[in-house]
């Protein structure tokens, strides 16, 4: 009995101090900054965190890390900061502020801040084999005051106009806006990270018509809102492409009726002079050149007569070559090739140009070749 009642009195006394000796997840809880905290580039940023209920934690350990536990970005353990477990990117620049650490706060000072310390941080307190922690996401923001529009050399494609922008982070929201503010859509959108990861953006976009006088390049930071804007005005000089087609196709026209036309009515003239006198209607002119022809290659349609005609053949000559040019032209504008954004589009731009210029010289060469001897035959 008497050991029984002894056992009976020791499981009571557990019982009573098991509550006292077993870790409770009610002891604290840790609380953290509300919402993304935005530091700038290069400034200094300060999170905080504290207990709930309020008690001293001079005796916890207090680490601040970011995805590893086993990579502290400051360690606070047994009374004292221990600097030499830091990891080397935070090294000498994170600081433990305890004024309140008496009633549970504390606030870690980050300086020198770079876009490598964007993202969550941990703040971990442990009691004992207690601990709680709480989540504070940082927004490193960075907005470059400097954006620069290069207007490139007028093609046949059109106007180039690119926009380059550099030391953005993160990421800003870049577009082309036109006066009245609306959005033009752009050629190309591209960007790199340099050596701080910040970003260097760039834009094109390529005008064909000179409606669009008044450019704007726009940028915002997506986290503070902040704007960056230049805006540019174009000449309707740069827009020139159209004129010079048309003046192309002038040369083009001029040069086949001075060597296709000049000679087909040079023969017709010949022609009239060795037929005998008829009245100047072309039916005369037709009958009397049907009973001119040869056998062998005489017409016996009216539509054959009338394409046996000198000038009617130049003209069939001329409006064939002009044809072949125009095709020729289209056919090369609307191929697939390099696209704006391409660090050769200019080069690429300027072959297009040279290879429609010496296509539309080898058709006219070729038909004027054709034609002379046409005529030579014919004469």
């Amino acid at each position: 009995m008497e050991t029984t009642g002894l056992s009976f009195t020791r499981c009571f006394v557990f019982m009573l101090l098991l509550p006292m000796i077993t870790p409770s997840s009610e002891q604290f809880t840790v609380t953290g900054l509300q919402g993304p905290i935005v530091a700038p580039l290069g400034g200094v940023v300060e999170l905080s965190c504290h207990l709930s209920p309020p008690q001293n934690a001079e005796h916890m350990e207090v680490r601040w890390f970011r995805n590893r536990y086993t990579q502290p970005v400051h360690l606070y353990k047994d009374g004292k900061d221990l600097h030499v477990e830091t990891i080397s990117q935070y090294m000498e620049r994170t600081q433990l502020l305890k004024e309140a650490i008496g009633k549970g706060k504390v606030t870690l000072r980050i300086s020198n801040v770079s876009a490598d310390d964007d993202g969550p941080y941990h703040c971990f307190f442990k009691d004992g084999d207690f601990y709680e922690e709480a989540i504070t996401e940082v927004k490193v923001t960075a907005t470059s005051f400097g954006i620069q529009i290069l207007v490139h050399p007028p093609n046949t494609r059109g106007l180039l106009v690119e926009c380059n922008s550099r030391g953005w982070f993160p990421q800003p929201r870049m577009e082309w806006r036109d006066s009245g503010g609306e959005i033009i859509p752009p050629a190309s959108i591209s960007h790199l990270q340099d050596t701080n990861k910040l970003f260097d953006m760039k834009m094109t976009l390529l005008l064909s018509r000179s409606s669009q006088r008044n450019v704007t390049c726009y940028l915002q930071n997506p986290v503070t809102g902040q704007e960056e804007k230049t805006s540019i005005v174009l000449s309707d000089k740069l827009f020139p492409w159209n004129i010079i087609w048309i003046l192309t196709l002038t040369t083009v026209l001029a040069l086949q009726l001075i060597f296709i036309m000049v000679p087909s009515v040079d023969l017709y003239r010949r022609i009239r002079k060795r037929l005998p006198r008829q009245p100047r209607s072309s039916s005369a002119y037709f009958g009397a050149h049907i009973e001119d022809c040869p056998p062998t290659t005489r017409c016996t349609d009216y539509f054959c007569c009338i394409m046996t005609h000198p000038i009617v053949a130049g003209l069939v000559i001329v409006v064939s070559s002009l044809c072949a040019i125009v095709l020729t032209i289209i056919y090369l504008q609307l191929k697939s090739r390099v696209p704006p954004s391409d660090p050769l589009f200019q080069l690429d731009t300027m072959w297009l140009e040279d290879m429609t210029v010496i296509l539309c010289v080898l058709v006219v060469f070729i038909t004027m070749i054709i034609s002379i001897i046409y005529f030579r035959f014919r004469g």
